[in-house]
C-alpha cells in the first residue's frame, strides 16, 4: 500500500500578498487542529498529525481505483463508497483520464470522498497529470471507446438532474453502473450505426472537456504542484525552475549536467538550453495559470494560453519522468546529477520528499535517491499493466 505517514510540520504560507486560506471545517470531535488551505487550487496544505496516503495512476478503472483505495483504509468494502479514513489526507496523483470506460465515475467517487472526509477531519486532494492536460486541448488519443459511452450517458444524466452540476457530479458514481448496463442491454439497436454513435460521444467528451467546459472546470480546481507538509505531489516531477517566483534557478548549471543527459531528460526539439534558466514561476503562480487556461480565462477568447512550463514539454510539471526512469543503464555521475537536481529542488521549496506517477514501475511503488523521492503509478488499470492495486 501506497502510504506516507509521518509527523507533520507546520507549512510556510507561501509569499503572495493575495491568496485564498481556507480552514476546512468539521463535525468531529478529533483532537487534531484543522486542516488549512492556502491557494486557490490548492497549493500549499497544513495536516497536523494526519496521516497521508498517495495513491497513483487510476487511467478510468473504477473497479482498480476502489481496490486501492480500499488496500490504503479510506474506502468502505461494503460496496457503498463510504469514507472510512477518518481524518486521514488522501492525494490522488492525476492520470484518472485516458485508456479506461470509468473516468466521470472515478472523478464522482473521488469527489464523494472529500465531501465525507472533511465531515471527519480529512480530505481529499487531487493534482492533474498529462492526460487531464491532453483531453483539455482536444489530444483524444488514448481515449477508450467506453469512455465516450460514459461522456454520452454522463451529459444526459446531467440534464436529468436540471443541469444542477454539483448534484450531477457527486451522484455519478452511484448510478453510473446502471447506466452502462442498460446501454449494454441497447446497443443491438446501435450496431448499424456505430460510426454515428462515436461522432455523439466525441461531441460530448468535446462540450465536458474543452476550456471552460463543465468537467474542465472541475479539473481546474485541482492543482499541477501540491505540498502538503513537507511532501511535495505533482504526477511528473517538479524542477529547479519551477520552484520559486523571484529569482532564475542558477544553483544547478550545465557545469554539472552533461549536454546530452540534460537533453535526454528535458528537451525535446522545440527546447534551448537556455528554457531551463528560465525565471522560475512558483507553485501557486504555476496552479493558477493552468487553472485560469482549463476555465477558458487566459489569453484571447479563442485561443487561451496554454501554460507551456507546466503541462508542455518533456520538463514540465506533468511530463518529465526525470526522477522515475530506471536508472540501470545510466552511468554513476549521472545518477549523482539526477540526485543533485533533486536535492536542489526539495531545498528551493522546503521540502523533504517529493511524490510522482506518470511512470509505471514494474517492480511496485519504491523510493530512490535516499526515498527522497516516491514512484508510485504501478499501471494498476486494465489499460496499462493491469497490475495488482498499490
Amino acid at each position: 500500500m501506497a502510504s506516507l505517514s509521518l509527523n507533520s510540520l507546520s507549512v510556510q504560507p507561501p509569499s503572495h500578498p493575495r491568496k485564498l486560506v481556507d480552514t476546512l471545517s468539521s463535525t468531529h470531535s478529533g483532537s487534531l487542529k484543522p486542516i488549512v488551505v492556502c491557494g486557490n487550487p490548492p497549493t500549499f496544505v497544513s495536516a497536523p498529525g494526519r496521516r497521508i496516503v498517495a495513491v497513483g495512476d487510476l487511467h478510468g478503472d473504477l473497479a482498480k481505483a476502489r481496490c486501492a483505495l480500499e488496500l490504503a483504509g479510506v474506502l468502505s468494502s461494503d460496496g457503498q463508497d463510504s469514507w472510512v479514513g477518518g481524518e486521514t489526507v488522501l492525494v490522488q496523483l492525476g492520470d484518472i483520464l485516458d485508456r479506461g470506460a470509468d473516468e466521470i465515475a472515478i472523478l464522482s467517487l473521488l469527489k464523494s470522498l472529500d465531501v465525507q472526509a472533511k465531515a471527519t477531519g480529512g480530505a481529499v486532494f487531487q493534482v492533474n497529470g498529462n492526460h487531464e492536460t491532453m483531453n483539455i486541448e482536444g489530444d483524444f488519443r488514448y481515449v477508450d471507446y467506453g469512455a465516450y459511452d460514459e461522456c454520452t450517458d454522463f451529459l444526459q444524466y446531467l440534464d436529468d438532474c436540471d443541469h444542477n452540476w454539483e448534484e450531477a457530479f457527486v451522484g455519478w458514481v452511484g448510478v453510473s453502473e446502471r447506466w452502462k448496463e442498460d446501454r449494454k442491454l441497447s446497443e443491438r439497436y446501435w450496431d448499424p450505426w456505430d460510426l454515428v454513435k462515436r461522432q455523439k460521444g466525441v461531441i460530448a467528451r468535446s462540450i465536458l472537456l474543452r476550456p471552460g467546459g463543465p468537467l474542465a472546470s472541475e479539473l481546474a480546481r485541482h492543482a499541477v504542484v501540491l505540498k502538503v507538509d513537507d511532501w511535495v505531489f505533482c504526477h511528473g516531477g517538479l524542477l529547479p525552475h519551477h520552484g520559486k517566483n523571484m529569482l532564475p534557478f542558477a544553483n544547478v548549471s550545465l557545469s554539472i549536467i552533461s549536454f546530452d543527459l540534460f537533453q535526454d531528460f528535458y528537451c525535446d526539439t522545440t527546447h534551448t538550453v537556455a528554457g531551463y534558466a528560465a525565471v522560475a514561476y512558483g507553485m501557486e503562480k504555476m496552479n493558477r495559470e493552468v487553472s485560469n487556461w482549463m476555465r477558458g480565462l487566459s489569453g484571447s477568447d479563442d485561443s487561451p494560453e496554454i501554460p507551456f512550463i507546466a503541462i508542455r514539454g518533456y520538463d514540465s510539471v506533468v511530463w518529465s519522468r526525470l526522477y522515475s526512469r530506471d536508472t540501470a543503464g545510466l552511468e554513476d555521475y549521472q545518477v549523482d546529477q539526477i540526485q543533485s537536481i533533486l536535492e536542489e529542488t526539495l531545498q528551493a521549496v522546503d521540502a523533504k520528499a517529493m511524490v510522482v506517477g506518470h511512470t509505471p514501475q514494474t517492480t511496485g511503488v519504491n523510493c530512490k535517491y535516499n526515498c527522497s523521492i516516491w514512484r508510485i503509478d504501478v499501471g494498476m488499470s486494465s489499460g496499462v499493466l493491469n497490475s495488482r492495486p498499490e
